[in-house]
């Protein structure tokens, strides 16, 4: 069975949490969230979601996707030296990572942005350009095993460059 990772924290974006976790769902994935404890993260607008890994127990090899959702949740995931040394082992081993609004934000601490195209939310535009990146503003951008977008209204094409991205 195909497995999906997203790491998040409270105050994620619902949308850019849920809506890739019930799409990979429905085409038959294991979806778990991890996060900084094992309790339910509460997002902007209210939905709680159940963490059932910490960034401990994560194991790399388990899985064939990352997702980084957005809202203020990167702002706490960044800080997280475990969370850095996932994000960085997906890059090692080529296997897709798809971040959406402020989820680049971990991608930057974890220093993986340098000479790739990216984009996000246009209030982390300037950082993603002082970590090296070569911002795009636009509704996705794929850079080989990387997937970025800005907003949730570009989710659509966020999670149909997923889709190509696992052949699905």
């Amino acid at each position: 069975m195909k497995k999906a990772l997203i790491i998040s924290a409270d105050n994620f974006e619902d949308t850019e949490l849920l809506v890739p976790y019930y799409r990979l769902s429905e085409e038959g994935f294991q979806v778990e969230v991890a996060s900084v404890r094992k309790r339910k993260i509460k997002g902007k607008h209210g939905y709680q979601v159940k963490v059932t890994k910490t960034l401990e127990e994560v194991n790399t090899d388990d899985y064939d996707l990352l997702i980084l959702p957005g809202g203020r949740a990167p702002a706490t995931i960044r800080k997280e030296t475990r969370a850095l040394e996932i994000v960085k082992a997906f890059f090692r081993e080529n296997k897709p990572v798809a971040a959406i609004c402020h989820g680049p934000q971990i991608l930057i601490s974890a220093g993986l942005l340098e000479g790739r195209r990216a984009t996000c939310y246009r209030t982390v535009a300037k950082e993603l350009k002082d970590a090296g990146a070569k911002y795009e503003d636009r509704e996705v951008v794929v850079d080989d095993n990387l997937i970025t977008s800005r907003q949730p209204s570009d989710l659509p094409f966020f999670i149909k460059e997923i889709m190509k991205k696992l052949k699905v």
